[in-house]
């Protein structure tokens, strides 16, 4: 599906019909790659509208030069808000970088949040991040040696190396997955006040009231686990989870504990409907 806003055209898929739950993907992949952890959790739930966008110079939606920050990217993820569930109260749900512009719109429009999941969540940038050293937990040689050299390179920063994450990375990260615009991804992702936003976005003005859920990767080397914890208290109804034996894709390497956790997220989400009608 496409959606014209103002300068852009973004492509999007929509799943179901109800409650409307928006899921913004990581960096440097396509609306799939989130897709392949949360639609699971709708096989047997309805009355919930998924909503996955490729966001700009991602998957199919297209870079463009006006586009030159976060602070823009965020601009138009709330014109497509506005245009695919105008005036809606809505939930979200983000991966990695995902979070980041999660964070921004709950920012923006707290009041139309009926929840919140950060997953692997993107707090602070570059050095200031808090991480773990790299670990491998359970490592497959054998495996490993005979992968191909793009999906090998990420392979290694895996905390478990075995071929369900293979296949993972095979169809979320490497370039036959339509992951979007490389170069520019690079423009925005390599110039650090470009990638950053130009305002503090866990300055809320009050706490975010909606059911919320932070999982976190005890050994994820990329964003770390600490640093999430610091923006807790923005989400008094929130879960904060550290997995052990999980990295950067502990919605793989840890997969029913997610399924577990984001399964019971949407019950108190649905809940908490029931709560203020």
């Amino acid at each position: 599906m496409e959606c014209e806003l103002k300068g852009i055209t973004m492509h999007y898929e929509m799943f179901g019909e109800g409650r409307p739950i928006l899921m913004l993907h990581g960096w440097g992949v396509d609306h799939r790659h989130i897709a392949s952890d949360m639609e699971p959790l709708f096989l047997h739930r309805t009355g919930w509208k998924r909503i996955y966008p490729d966001l700009p110079g991602h998957g199919k939606t297209p870079g463009k030069d006006w586009i030159q920050n976060q602070d823009r990217f965020l601009d138009v993820v709330l014109d497509f808000i506005d245009k695919v569930i105008p005036g809606q109260q809505f939930v979200l749900a983000g991966a990695s970088y995902g979070t980041y512009l999660a964070r921004g719109i709950v920012l923006r429009r707290s009041a139309s949040i009926d929840g919140l999941l950060l997953n692997v969540p993107v707090i602070v940038q570059g050095a200031k991040r808090h991480v773990p050293p790299h670990l491998t937990l359970v490592a497959d040689p054998q495996l490993a040696s005979g992968l191909e050299p793009e999906v090998a390179d990420y392979f290694q920063l895996a905390v478990v190396q075995d071929r369900k994450v293979a296949d993972h990375i095979r169809d979320n990260f490497t370039s036959g997955t339509d992951t979007g615009d490389p170069v520019f991804q690079a423009k925005i992702r390599e110039i650090p006040e470009n990638y950053a936003y130009s305002f503090d976005v866990d300055a809320l003005s009050k706490p975010c009231p909606a059911p919320s859920l932070i999982i976190t990767g005890r050994q994820d080397s990329v964003v770390g686990y600490r640093d999430a914890w610091e923006i807790l208290e923005n989400y008094p109804r929130g879960t904060f989870a550290v997995l052990d034996r999980a990295g950067h894709l502990a919605s793989v390497e840890q997969e029913h504990l997610f399924r577990a956790l984001a399964g019971e997220w949407l019950d108190r989400v649905e809940e908490y409907d029931h709560e203020k009608s």
